[in-house]
């Protein structure tokens, strides 16, 4: 009896990096404060992304320091007219 590799496997397969739009996801939790006030941000503001901009760019901006995602300029992401320091939170939507 033979335990060895199927044959169908091929040894010499190449490892590519993941398409755009998809990273890894943060196991170690090393964005999630950040990312919890985005979301609690939009849960404030009935799922509306707009005033939650300064913590979406301050979220990927975490994720690109942690090489949870490759650095982007900020047009490209689309958030370059967005001032970090705006402030912690934005103003909820009433």
């Amino acid at each position: 009896m033979s335990f060895g590799r199927p044959p169908s496997i091929n040894v010499g397969f190449k490892v590519s990096a993941p398409d755009r739009g998809s990273f890894p996801l943060d196991h170690y939790g090393e964005c999630k404060e950040t990312m919890n006030q985005y979301m609690n941000c939009l849960r404030n503001n009935s799922s509306t992304s707009s005033p939650c901009r300064v913590l979406s760019k301050a979220y990927l901006d975490c994720r690109m320091n942690k090489g949870l995602m490759e650095r982007d300029e900020w047009k490209n992401l689309g958030l370059a007219n967005v001032d970090s320091k705006a402030g912690d939170s934005p103003p909820k939507k009433e």
